[in-house]
């Protein structure tokens, strides 16, 4: 599914939550992988079988840990405990 060093995201172009998470990563400097759950319809099988939910995004680090749905703060906190970004800053980068 996703290889251990990759950030993977699994969301859709409509999704305002998606374009947000998408955005704070790519400000953060944050490689990711994005799953496009409407051309991969197979996948969103994928992400509700790793969120329980079927919330999106669903972005899986390379931790193997899992968000959905995160606030741009969730993203930031959890890009600095793994030491993902390249980019200082986060929430107020939107701003």
């Amino acid at each position: 599914m996703t290889a251990e060093s990759t950030t993977t995201m699994f969301g859709a172009d409509w999704c305002g939550d998606c374009r947000r998470a998408k955005l704070m990563f790519d400000r953060l400097g944050v490689p990711y992988t994005y799953i496009d759950l409407v051309k991969d319809e197979a996948a969103v099988e994928v992400a509700k079988d790793i969120s329980g939910r079927t919330n999106i995004p669903v972005i899986v680090y390379p931790d193997q840990s899992f968000q959905v749905e995160p606030s741009n703060d969730d993203i930031t906190a959890k890009v600095t405990e793994l030491g993902l970004g390249t980019q200082p800053g986060g929430a107020e980068a939107l701003s």
